[in-house]
C-alpha cells in the first residue's frame, strides 16, 4: 500500500526544487515544463475551516464598503492611455441555476469599470457540457470563459485558447504571478508538457475534508421515542418508523419521505467498505490497484440493500427522476412541517432552509451491522476539490483585445476581489461582505431574511468554481458566515472516520493525474459506454424489486468490462503509476 506519510507540501517542495535545478542547469526558458501530478492528500494541515490559502494582495482592483474600486487598472487600455472609452470584451460563464443575472452583481460592474472594460456576458445555466463541444468544435468562442473549461479541452481543441504563461512571466498578471510565487504547486498544476498555461486554477483552503453529510430529523426521532441509529440495520428500522408513525405529527401518515438523495448516494456506499478517496466516475485505489466500484462485490451488497429499502417504500419513489430543485424543495418542508427524515447534504441551512433546519442533526459513518468491523467503515472523502479547482478561467486565442482581457482576468485574483467572487459583493448594493475598517472583513447574513446563507451566496456570487485566490493571512481577517461555521460543526461526527482513512487508505488523485491525448480520447469514448450501462442498470435494480441483482451480477459485470472498463482500468493504472513515479 502506498504510504500516506509523505505530505503534499513535502512532495510539491521536492518537485519544485527539482524543476528549479533543471532550469538553472539548462537556462531559463529552454526547459519544457512537464505537468506534475499532485499528491491528493494535500493541505491536511490547512483544511481547518478559517484557514484560507494564498498570498498578499498586489491590488489591481479591490472594493471598499462604499462601493468605490481602485482605478489603477483602468488608467491604461491595451498599454495605451485611456480615452475614456471602455474596451469591449465578450465572456461566457457556466453558472449555477440559483445564480442571478451576473449583470446585476454590483461587484462585477465595479470590477469592469476599474479595468476599463465593458463585458458582454453569455450565461449558461444548463447542459453546458453538451453545448460546449459544439461551440468549441466550431472555433467561435467568447474572449473569456469562466467555469467553462476543463484541462482536457486545451489538448482536444489545440489552438483555440491563449497561452497565458508569457503574460504571467512578463509581469502582466501580477496577482496570478504572486499566487504562483507563494504557491508554486499551483503553476505546476496548470502547466502542460510544453510549458503552456491555458487555464488558471483557483485556491482556497477553508472548505472541509468531505463535502456531504448524512442528516437525520432529530425531532422525528424524539416524537417517536427512537434513538439515533449507529448501523445500517438500525437506520432501516428508523426509516420504517418514519414511514408508518406520522413523525411530523400533522395527522397524515403518508406525507413523510423516510430517505431521499440526489444522484447516486456514493457516501452511503462507502459505509459498506469501499475506501473512496477522491473517486472519479467510480474509480478508486486499493492495495495499489485502480478499481471501479461499479463492478465490486461491495457495490452489489449495497445495491441489494438499496433495492430492499426502495421496495419497502423507504426511499423517495421519484429519486431517479426528480431534478435538483424538487430534491431541494422537499427537504425544506411545507410551512414549517418537515417532509424528509434522512438525506444527504452540504450544510443544514442550504439543505433544509430556515424553517426546518433546526430539526436535523448529522450522523456519523454507519456500520452495516452491529458486528461489522469499524475499521472497514468509510465515508467518501473528497479533499482535492475542496481547495483547488483547475482551469476556472481561460482566454480565447482569437481575442482582439488580449491585453485588456488579461488584465481583467488577473483582477479576479486580487485578494479583496477574490472574497467577493466567492461570497458576493462588498458594497452597499450587494451587501454580502462588510469591510470592518481595520483590514478585516465579515461575511454578512443574507440581506433577504427568508433566504439561507448558502442560497444567498450562490445567488449573488460566481461562487466555488470561479477564478479567485484567497491569501493565507486572510484566515485571521475574514469572519465566515453562519453557514460555514455550521459546516465545521456538522462534520464533527465524521472526524474519527476521516482520520482513520487518512492513516490507512490510498488516495486516487483523479483531478491531478494526466493522460496523453490518445489516452484521453480512449477514456472519453469508453467511459460514455460504461456510464450508459451502469446508470441504466442502477436505476432498474433500484426501482424494480423483481430484478435479481445477485443472479444478474456476473453478466452485468462482464458487460461493463466488455464496454470498455478493461481498457480504462489499464490506462488509469498506467497513469496512476506514472503519477507515483513522478514523486520519486
Amino acid at each position: 500500500m502506498f504510504a500516506q506519510a509523505f505530505s503534499y507540501n513535502d512532495f510539491i517542495r521536492y518537485r519544485y526544487q527539482k524543476k528549479q535545478r533543471k532550469r538553472n542547469l539548462f537556462g531559463k526558458g529552454e526547459e519544457k515544463v512537464k505537468v506534475k501530478k499532485w499528491f491528493s492528500m494535500f493541505l491536511a494541515g490547512c483544511m481547518t475551516v478559517g484557514c484560507l490559502a494564498g498570498c498578499g494582495s498586489t491590488g489591481t482592483s479591490s472594493a471598499d464598503t462604499s462601493g468605490e474600486v481602485s482605478t489603477k487598472a483602468s488608467e491604461e487600455t491595451d498599454g495605451r492611455e485611456t480615452t475614456g472609452e471602455k474596451v469591449k470584451l465578450t465572456a461566457l460563464i457556466s453558472k449555477h441555476s440559483l445564480t442571478k443575472d451576473v449583470n446585476e452583481m454590483e461587484w462585477l460592474t465595479l470590477l469592469e469599470d476599474a479595468n476599463g472594460v465593458d463585458v458582454e456576458w453569455q450565461q449558461i445555466t444548463a447542459d453546458w457540457d453538451q453545448k460546449k463541444s459544439v461551440m468549441f468544435a466550431g472555433g467561435d468562442i467568447p474572449d473569456i470563459l469562466v467555469k467553462a473549461t476543463s484541462t482536457t479541452d486545451f489538448a482536444t481543441y489545440n489552438g483555440l485558447f491563449e497561452n497565458l504563461a508569457p503574460y504571467i512571466d512578463a509581469g502582466e498578471m501580477p496577482n496570478v504571478a504572486k499566487m504562483f510565487e507563494d504557491h508554486p504547486e499551483l503553476r505546476v498544476l496548470c502547466t502542460d508538457e510544453e510549458g503552456g498555461i491555458y487555464g488558471l486554477p483557483n485556491y482556497r483552503s477553508i472548505w472541509p475534508k468531505t463535502n456531504r453529510v448524512l442528516y437525520i430529523n432529530q425531532t422525528w426521532l424524539d416524537n417517536l421515542g427512537l434513538e439515533m441509529p449507529t448501523t445500517m440495520d438500525e437506520l432501516e428500522e428508523v426509516l420504517i418508523a418514519f414511514r408508518d408513525g406520522d413523525p411530523n405529527g400533522n395527522g397524515d401518515a403518508s406525507d413523510e419521505i423516510p430517505l431521499d438523495f440526489n444522484g447516486f448516494p456514493t457516501y452511503l456506499q462507502a459505509c459498506f467498505g469501499i475506501p473512496l478517496m477522491n473517486e472519479s466516475s467510480g474509480y478508486f485505489v486499493e492495495d495499489g490497484e485502480v478499481k471501479n466500484y461499479r463492478v465490486d462485490e461491495r457495490y452489489k451488497t449495497f445495491m441489494i440493500w438499496l433495492q430492499k429499502l426502495y421496495s419497502e417504500g423507504l426511499i423517495n419513489e421519484e429519486v431517479i427522476t426528480q431534478d435538483y430543485s424538487k430534491f431541494q424543495s422537499l427537504a425544506r418542508g411545507d410551512g414549517g412541517v418537515a417532509k424528509v427524515g434522512v438525506t444527504l447534504g452540504w450544510e443544514s441551512g442550504d439543505r433544509f432552509g430556515t424553517e426546518v433546519m433546526d430539526q436535523y442533526a448529522p450522523l456519523p459513518a454507519l456500520k452495516p451491522h452491529a458486528d461489522s468491523d469499524e475499521n472497514e467503515v468509510y465515508w467518501a472523502y473528497y479533499a482535492d476539490t475542496q481547495s483547488v479547482n483547475a482551469a476556472t478561467v481561460a482566454l480565447s486565442a482569437n481575442c482582439k483585445n488580449k491585453e485588456a482581457a488579461v488584465r481583467f482576468i488577473d483582477s479576479f485574483y486580487d485578494e479583496v476581489t477574490s472574497i467577493q467572487v466567492l461570497f458576493g459583493g462588498m458594497n452597499d448594493v450587494d451587501n454580502c461582505i462588510s469591510d470592518n475598517g481595520d483590514g478585516t472583513y465579515t461575511v454578512l447574513p443574507p440581506a433577504d431574511p427568508s433566504m439561507d446563507a448558502g442560497t444567498w451566496k450562490w445567488t449573488n456570487s460566481f461562487a466555488d468554481y470561479s477564478p479567485f485566490y484567497i491569501p493565507d493571512d486572510m484566515k485571521d481577517r475574514l469572519t465566515l458566515g453562519e453557514d460555514m461555521q455550521r459546516v465545521v460543526e456538522e462534520r464533527a461526527p465524521l472526524e474519527d472516520t476521516l482520520a482513520m482513512m487518512e492513516e490507512k487508505c490510498e488516495s486516487y488523485p483523479a483531478t491531478f493525474i494526466s493522460y496523453t491525448t490518445d489516452e484521453n480520447s480512449e477514456l472519453a469514448m469508453t467511459q460514455a459506454n460504461i456510464n450508459n450501462i451502469v446508470d441504466q442498470t442502477y436505476a432498474a435494480w433500484l426501482t424494480d424489486s423483481s430484478r435479481d441483482i445477485d443472479g444478474e451480477w456476473d453478466a452485468y459485470v462482464q458487460s461493463v468490462y466488455d464496454s470498455g472498463l478493461t481498457q480504462n482500468l489499464e490506462i488509469r493504472q498506467a497513469a496512476y503509476e506514472r503519477y507515483l513515479e513522478s514523486m520519486e
